[in-house]
């Protein structure tokens, strides 16, 4: 998982995201790629980089391999994105809407100094996977917000 950080136009925003292992990839020694998938249609983060490109990730990896005691792993990366309704990619992720490439213009540590140890319990339900139905969130089967969609 990662957080993206985009503005436009003096609005700011900050969102998660969540995928299987691998869910960003390397396209090229200089691009990232990243599914968008079904969340709450609000558009914010996707809306930001239309308006402006200029994106923020921070990477962060809670958790211990096997004889190595606490790990934590804290990168941030910026760049450029761009959003692909038809992306060769596309057809890698099952579930996706399009794919989001992100030219790379820094990529840097961040200390983990104030990180808490933590640990992954286990990966989201809502993860999709390749012919099987994703369960639909409970808060969009509250009946005002469930008439809008």
């Amino acid at each position: 998982f990662f957080f993206l950080a985009t503005a436009a136009e003096g609005n700011t925003d900050c969102s998660f995201k969540g995928g299987a292992p691998g869910f960003v990839r390397v396209k090229d020694s200089g691009t990232l790629i990243f599914p968008d998938y079904d969340g709450n249609r609000m558009y914010k983060s996707l809306g930001n980089i239309l308006v402006n490109p200029n994106v923020g990730l921070l990477f962060m990896k809670f958790g211990a391999e096997e004889g190595q005691g606490a790990l934590f792993l804290r990168v941030r990366v910026n760049g450029e994105a761009t959003i692909h309704d038809d992306h060769p990619a596309l057809g890698d992720y099952p579930g996706a809407n399009r794919i989001v490439e992100v030219a790379v213009n820094h990529i840097y540590p961040n200390c983990p100094r104030y990180v808490p140890e933590m640990e992954l319990v286990s990966p989201s339900r809502h993860i999709p996977e390749d012919g099987k139905a994703q369960p639909v969130p409970a808060w969009k089967e509250i009946p005002p917000i469930a008439e809008l969609l």
